[in-house]
């Protein structure tokens, strides 16, 4: 078993910087050897503070260097399809977070080279698997807690006070848009727990307190219905104006009960008393309600290379996720109900 996992990170945003924070502090026979960003800055600067043997703005040099056996993936979405490929192809395990790419033909491109080294540990970054709540709900699913799992219904809201932040980053063009970039979360939840792929779409939404989404043809706020194998339901709501703070909630309806989870947004245990009344605080943003799950799923990364298996998250739910994500996004552009294995079938063909 090999002693400790060298690793290489490219991406020092907010969520890589958390990932390298985790790669280089939290998590045992794990060594962040070497960190990238076009920002020569925070490279010096995470390099200085934590002591990182290498340092790179190009990330083709980082692949260059052979004492490192791992490259970890945060950068911006339009760069993951092609960082994918390139650190398979020269030898490394990857971690990557969603999604595969901004477009279905990259993700499946990306599958493509995945099955053909078989011999690396590949993961893509669905965190919330990994949350110990979300965890909890799919154990009672299978111990057939609430029957036969039928509905799924999902709230994904960022808060509003977040809202210039992200704007700067979709004027970018790589967030893929409110449907690949925050609802593909939930719909790998309502895979992971119905047991049920999708087959039809109808996505809708608008720009209403921010009228500068529409100049980018994307929702503030969008809807979807999914219909499942088995006729089974999805409801799926995401947003980006969330006055009370960042809110995750996710209910599964069976047959004999009903699961829900985050519910009320906690940022803790606290309750608040004073002039405003009793007050339960909420989170401010995925950091810090998904601090645990980050790391467990980077734990379970190093742990699969050291042991020489694969992760359950495989890169077929990161195609199958980018899919409904697509089929998302392009019902929502064009108003038609989609249906997801046609569009699987003419981008496989084409």
């Amino acid at each position: 078993m090999m002693e400790k996992v060298k690793v290489g990170i490219v991406g020092l945003g907010r969520l890589g910087r958390r990932h390298a924070e985790n790669l280089a502090f939290r998590i045992p026979n794990c060594e962040l050897l070497a960190v990238c960003s076009v920002n020569a800055e925070e490279v010096e600067q995470v390099q200085h503070d934590w002591n990182i043997k290498y340092g790179y703005t190009d990330f083709d040099r980082m692949l260059e260097n052979k004492e490192l056996d791992a490259i970890f993936i945060s950068s911006p979405s339009g760069f993951h399809c092609e960082q994918i490929q390139k650190a398979l192809n020269a030898g490394f395990h990857v971690f990557c977070e969603k999604p595969l790419g901004l477009y279905l033909e990259e993700a499946l491109l990306v599958q493509e080279v995945v099955r053909k080294h078989k011999d690396k540990v590949f993961m893509i970054g669905f965190m919330r698997r990994y949350d110990k709540s979300y965890a909890y709900a799919k154990k009672k699913i299978e111990e057939g807690k609430i029957g036969e799992p039928i509905l799924i219904r999902c709230y994904s809201l960022d808060p509003a006070k977040a809202i210039r932040g992200f704007m700067q980053f979709a004027k970018s063009n790589y967030s893929g848009g409110l449907f690949l970039d925050m609802a593909i979360h939930d719909l790998d939840l309502a895979r992971w727990y119905l047991g049920a792929e999708a087959k039809q779409v109808w996505a809708v939404g608008g720009a209403y307190a921010h009228p500068e989404f529409r100049e980018l043809n994307d929702a503030e706020t969008g809807a979807v219905l999914v219909k499942f194998e088995n006729d089974k339901i999805g409801i799926f709501v995401a947003g980006r104006n969330c006055a009370h703070g960042y809110h995750i909630e996710t209910e599964i309806i069976g047959t004999k009960g009903t699961l829900r989870i985050g519910t009320i947004p906690e940022k803790n245990m606290v309750t608040v008393f004073d002039e405003n009344g009793a007050i339960k605080e909420c989170s401010d943003g995925f950091l810090e309600r998904f601090e645990q799950a980050y790391l467990s799923e980077a734990e379970e990364f190093i742990s699969c290379i050291r042991e020489n298996r694969q992760p359950k998250v495989t890169v077929e739910d990161g195609v199958i996720s980018t899919a409904l994500g697509y089929a998302c996004k392009k019902s929502f552009e064009t108003g038609e109900l989609v249906n997801v294995e046609s569009l699987m079938n003419t981008v496989a063909s084409s």
